[in-house]
Formats: C-alpha cells, sequence, structure tokens
C-alpha cells in the first residue's frame, strides 16, 4: 500500500499534481488513540496536510475523486473539441462544440451583455400582470428560477405517470434564514451591495440601481418568510397537494394559471402537484400589492443572476465574488477548463458521459459491483425477515418492496439523444439556454404518460449515488465507483467499509424516515401498523436527539431533524456493510488475515471514516449545517460508527472514553 502524494498546500488544483484518493494509512495520526477521536485517528494526518485549495469551497475524498474524474473528462474535451469534421450530432462533435463556446473568452468580451439585451428589454416593456406572467413562463420555459420552481417527476401518488410539480422558490440567497436570521445580517448587506452593483453593470442610474435593490431584497424578503424550513420540506406527505386546473386558477384568482399551463405545454393534465400551496397564496398576495415595476426589477435580476457565469469576465468575476468567495469562502475561481467541462456534463451529460465510460469504466468493474449490491442485498433481506421490533403485518408488507427493488450500476444502457438542440460555437450563453430548453421541454411533453424506468437522474462521471423512492432503485454512476469508494486493488475490508457502506446507505433510504412511506409500487401509502410506526419513530428519534448534540462550529449544531433521513442511511449502510463482510469472511476463511497489522475489522471502519475525510472553511460549513440534508463529514464518521458494538470490540475502546456510547443510547432500527 502507497501514501497519496502530498500536494502543496494552498495552491490552485490547477497547479497541483492529480491527487490519488485511494484508502491509506498514511491519512492516519496515530498519535491520537481511536477511543479519543476515532475520525481524528483515522484521517487526522490527510486533515493536516491537505487544507482547502484556494480554488474550492470544501476539500474531501468526493472532491479528490471528482477532481481525478475531471482530469479525464478534460483530455475528453480537449480532444472533442478538435473534431469539428464529426457527424454534427455525434456525442463528441455536441460536448466539443459546447466546451469551445465557453472557452471563447474574445468574443464574450466584445458581446458583453449583449446575449441578454433582447430579454431585458422585453422586460421591461413589460405593461401588465398577464404579460408578467406569461414571461415568467418563458424563463421557466428555460429552467430560470424566478418566483417559483417547477418540475417534472413521477406522482407520487401514482408511481407509474409523471405529473407537473410546483415548489417554493425564486430566492437567490441559499436559504430562507439567509434572509430572515440575524446570524446573515452581513451576509445581506454584501448582497444588497452586490445587487446595487450588477444593476449599475447593466446601465442603470444610480438612484434606479438602488431601487432595483431594494425592491429585488425586499420581494425575495417576502417570499423568505412564505417558504417552508428544510426541515418541513422533508415531509413527503406534507409536500404533496393535488390541483386541478381550475382549481387552482379559483384559489388565486388573480393569476392566469390557465394561460401559464398552456405555455407550459401541460394545460390539458388532469392535476398539477403543489407542494406548499400557501407559498403560492403568498406569491399571489405579493403580485396584487407591489407594484409591476418591482415585479420588472426582481426579473431582470433573474436573468442577470442566471446569465452572469456564462458572460463576459467583469460580469462573470462579480458572480464569483458574491456566490462563491462571500457565501462559501472559495477564494478563486476553478480554471476555466474545469468550469466549462461543469458546464458541458450539466448541458450535454449523457454525451459526455458515453464518453468517459469508453474510458474510465471496464465491464470487469460493474460485474464486481453488481457481487456488492448482491452481498448488501441479501443482508438487507435478512435484517427484514428477522426485525425483532417489527410485526408480522408490516414484515410482510416490506419484504413485499424489497422484492420489487433494483439497481443500477455505471451507465445508463442507452444515452439521451441531443440531435435536436442546436449549437454553435460562439454562442456560450445561447448553447446553455437552448440546451437547457431542451431538457425542461423534454421532461414536460411525458406529463400524464409512461414513467421510463430506465432513465437515470445522474451524469455517468458524477461521483455520488441516490436511490429513487418512486422507482424504488438505487444508482451508481461510474464516477463513484473508483477509489476510495470501490478499488479492486484493495482488501474486502476495505471496500466493504467504502463502497459497501454507500450501497448499504442507498438501501437504507427506502426505508428511512421518508423513505418508509413509499410503498411497493413507489407510492406515498401508509403500509405500516400503527404500532410499528410509533416504534420506528422512537427510535429515530434517538438518532434526532444524537445529532443535535454535534456542534459543528462554535454555537452552531447540527440539525438532527434535517439530516435524519441521511443519518439513517449512514446507520443502516455501516451496519449492512459489515455484516456483509463478516459473511464474506466466513464464506472464504483465507481473506481474514491481517493486512499492514490491522484486522479486517479495523481497515473497515477506518475505510468508512476516511470516505468522510473533509476540511471546510467556515463559511461554507455554515451553508452547509443550514441548507444540507447531509451532516458534516467528521459526524458521519463517528456518529454511525458509535451505534454498532463490533466498533468498540474491534479498537478495544473502554466505557470510560470520550468514543464510548452507552449500549442503552445506541440505535438498531435495520
Amino acid at each position: 500500500m502507497t501514501d497519496t502524494p502530498r500536494p502543496a498546500a494552498d495552491a490552485p488544483l490547477a497547479q497541483r499534481p492529480a491527487p490519488d484518493p485511494r484508502f491509506s494509512l498514511g491519512y492516519m495520526d496515530r498519535t491520537v488513540p481511536p477511543a479519543e477521536d476515532f475520525y481524528r485517528f483515522a484521517t487526522g494526518t490527510w486533515l493536516r496536510e491537505n487544507p482547502v485549495p484556494s480554488d474550492k469551497a470544501r476539500w474531501g475524498a468526493f472532491d479528490e475523486l471528482l477532481e481525478r474524474n475531471f482530469r479525464l473528462v478534460h483530455e475528453i474535451l480537449d480532444e472533442a473539441a478538435g473534431h469539428v469534421a464529426d457527424a454534427e450530432n455525434s456525442a463528441r462533435r455536441q460536448v466539443g462544440t459546447l466546451y469551445r463556446s465557453a472557452l471563447d473568452t474574445e468574443r464574450r468580451e466584445r458581446l458583453r451583455f449583449g446575449p441578454i439585451e433582447s430579454l431585458l428589454a422585453r422586460i421591461a416593456a413589460l405593461g401588465s400582470v398577464g404579460e408578467l406572467w406569461a414571461a415568467v413562463a418563458d424563463l421557466h420555459r428555460e429552467d430560470l428560477d424566478g418566483l417559483f420552481r417547477t418540475y417534472v417527476y413521477p406522482d407520487k401518488r401514482s408511481s407509474d405517470v409523471y405529473a407537473f410539480y410546483f415548489h417554493q422558490g425564486g430566492l437567490s440567497l441559499p436559504d430562507r434564514e439567509y434572509y430572515l436570521d440575524p446570524s446573515f445580517e452581513a451576509i445581506r448587506a454584501a448582497y444588497r451591495a452586490h445587487l446595487e452593483r450588477s444593476f449599475l453593470a447593466v446601465g442603470d442610474e444610480p438612484a434606479r440601481a438602488r431601487g432595483a435593490t431594494e425592491s429585488v431584497l425586499a420581494l425575495e424578503s417576502e417570499l423568505a418568510r412564505a417558504s417552508r424550513t428544510r426541515t418541513e420540506l422533508r415531509d413527503e406527505e406534507r409536500n404533496y397537494h393535488r390541483f386541478s386546473a381550475d382549481e387552482l386558477a379559483a384559489r388565486h384568482a388573480s393569476i392566469p394559471w390557465r394561460a401559464y399551463l398552456e405555455t407550459r405545454g401541460v394545460g390539458s393534465a388532469p392535476h398539477v402537484v403543489v407542494g406548499q400551496p400557501e407559498f403560492l397564496d403568498a406569491v399571489e398576495r405579493l403580485v396584487k400589492d407591489r407594484p409591476l415595476s418591482a415585479w420588472k426589477d426582481y426579473l431582470r435580476w433573474v436573468v442577470v443572476r442566471s446569465s452572469a457565469p456564462f458572460l463576459h469576465d467583469e460580469a462573470e468575476a462579480a458572480s464569483f465574488d458574491f456566490f462563491h468567495r462571500t457565501l462559501r469562502g472559495q477564494r478563486e475561481p476553478e480554471p476555466r477548463w474545469k468550469r466549462a467541462a461543469q458546464v458541458v456534463d450539466a448541458c450535454l451529460g449523457e454525451a459526455l458521459g458515453r464518453l468517459y465510460v469508453e474510458r474510465a469504466f471496464p465491464a470487469a468493474a460493474r460485474a464486481r459491483m453488481a457481487v456488492l449490491v448482491d452481498d448488501l442485498r441479501a443482508v438487507f433481506r435478512g435484517r427484514l425477515e428477522s426485525l425483532p421490533w417489527m410485526g408480522e403485518a408490516t414484515r410482510r408488507r416490506a419484504l413485499e418492496k424489497f422484492a420489487r427493488f433494483s439497481a443500477k450500476i455505471g451507465h445508463p444502457e442507452v444515452y439521451r439523444d441531443y440531435a435536436s438542440i442546436r449549437l454553435d460555437p460562439g454562442d456560450y450563453l445561447g448553447n446553455v439556454r437552448r440546451a437547457q430548453a431542451f431538457e425542461v421541454q423534454r421532461q414536460v411533453v411525458r406529463v400524464g404518460g409512461p414513467v421510463d424506468r430506465t432513465e437515470w437522474g445522474m451524469t455517468p462521471p458524477t461521483v455520488n449515488a441516490y436511490f429513487s423512492p418512486v422507482k424504488n432503485e438505487i444508482v451508481f454512476p461510474a464516477g463513484i465507483l473508483q477509489p476510495p469508494f470501490f478499488d479492486v486493488g484493495m482488501d474486502d475490508a476495505v471496500n466493504y467499509g467504502g463502497i459497501g457502506a454507500v450501497i448499504g446507505h442507498e438501501i437504507t433510504h427506502g426505508y428511512d424516515d421518508q423513505g418508509r412511506k413509499y410503498d411497493a409500487s413507489g407510492n406515498l401509502s401508509d403500509w405500516w401498523t400503527e404500532a410499528d410506526g410509533v416504534e420506528f419513530e422512537r427510535r429515530a428519534r434517538k438518532v434526532v436527539e444524537q445529532y443535535n448534540g454535534y456542534e459543528a462550529l462554535p454555537g452552531l449544531r447540527v440539525n438532527g431533524e434535517l439530516t435524519l433521513g441521511e443519518n439513517l442511511a449512514d446507520l443502516g449502510g455501516m451496519s449492512l456493510a459489515f455484516e456483509a463482510l463478516q459473511r464474506r469472511l466466513a464464506a472464504e476463511p483465507g481473506r481474514r488475515t491481517p493486512v499492514d497489522g490491522m484486522t479486517p475489522e479495523q481497515r473497515f471502519f477506518v475505510s468508512w471514516a476516511q470516505i468522510w475525510r473533509q476540511n471546510c472553511p467556515e463559511a461554507e460549513l455554515r451553508r452547509r449545517v443550514v441548507t444540507d440534508p447531509h451532516s458534516p463529514g467528521a459526524f458521519r464518521a463517528r456518529g454511525a460508527a458509535v451505534n454498532l458494538g463490533a466498533f468498540f470490540d474491534a479498537f478495544s475502546i473502554p466505557p470510560s472514553s470520550p468514543m464510548w456510547r452507552p449500549v442503552a443510547d445506541r440505535v438498531a432500527i435495520w
């Protein structure tokens, strides 16, 4: 086993060697006893020697792997950019054209705000509420988030068809708390200054810019007050409300809903799903109470904010200065090629993904991963069959649901066709907008139609995974199936502590506090007996209380309610993976040998902790504690482990130690 090379501290990644994020004993700090602080024991040297690079807002195992993936993507895109003679609709030419347009900074400097002038002029000319709503509908057709969000997703109460959803939105800051909480006053002051500079940049006189700034701040603050908290948004049942077009129109008589829905292409849908009806009530009140001029300023800002990263250097730099440097603590932008690659992945993800998979994901890796999934599947089925706290009626339904569970590994079988998108090497913002409009329309035309169960929600290079409650499936893109999560060169203990626990994590999501509300068909349906539901909630409450006790920054604690689903999945994932490892070692006793002086059990837990290694500046950590349903990495590493008795056994941790968690306080659900 070799240690990861140590990059020069604080250097931009463009100047650093590509990291090797494999599991390493060199990451450990053996001066810290595991009984005192297991996270530091497992990752302390890495934490000390890997400060956050100046062009990142966070640095950890996920980021190291993503950086390595995008080094490969960089090679792919550089090659693709030179293949102008390829067939016009080939994946290579499509991604190459978009990439070339992103790198053409000379043209963007000449155009400056030219690409958005006509849209800004249209907004300035709006003369009525009806015209305002027509403009909102057109912005939404290009996936610009103004007033509220809309999207297409399987109907959560009829999961075999697609539905059209309305969701609260329209905010520029990360969360409602940034507008309302006194602790974010400095952020609000910086946001006010950024707004005013932005309006001056597009030609407003100083007095006009100040007025527009106050209009936007006032409107967004009211939208924030009407918004549900992140914790409230986690409740799947409370955030599902069906309305017909007639019911929506009757509820909001001053909003031209029928015209809006017709413009969006869903006028004939039998119903839409509104997540937060009271938010749309507030939108109607604001539209009636605020002058049209205020809304025109707001829509102008939506256009400027969403376009700035794709315009000339001055606009792009101003956007970075507030949304990245101020909000997230990122000190400098990533290199332009990296920003361009991320845009290509967002706009043409499966075209890029096809090229990525050809280079980075051999069939053997897919087969090895399938074995791991089967191992975790067998363990979870066994748990369902034998859980002592679950009654037989609920157990039968749980097993019925799990019998229909499926997994997708690596990449789609059929890649998305982007042939209808017009791509112009001289029109970067236009390319992005047309790609966004393509995706919005691709989704909209499916409303009321059958759900495509072959579709993927992440692109192949993505370093992540997910569980879909409506499809009852776990999905693992090729991007995450590499070290440190999945490493064919490592022993079983490392892989089960890495990707094995991630597989178990995603499986558990089907039965976490919200996933358990979906039945075998993927519909929101209460299939639990009352007694079993109460017992589940009792156990889950202990997890909430555990994580509420973790302090991320002085005075800032983890929100155990917001992070409950992910914490439950971590707890289940680690427990399932550990049992799967024990079964594998029992079936193949020759594998139960120490490696580098550590038992398989010890390497399992160290591997688990190392995938959550993470350094984060205060601004970004604060943002994540407020907005992210995942706990910070240190608490993910510690939090799940201290609920598993095998962890204490592996490192001989005594009851008197700081890491000890009394048996009565440990939580076992799945």
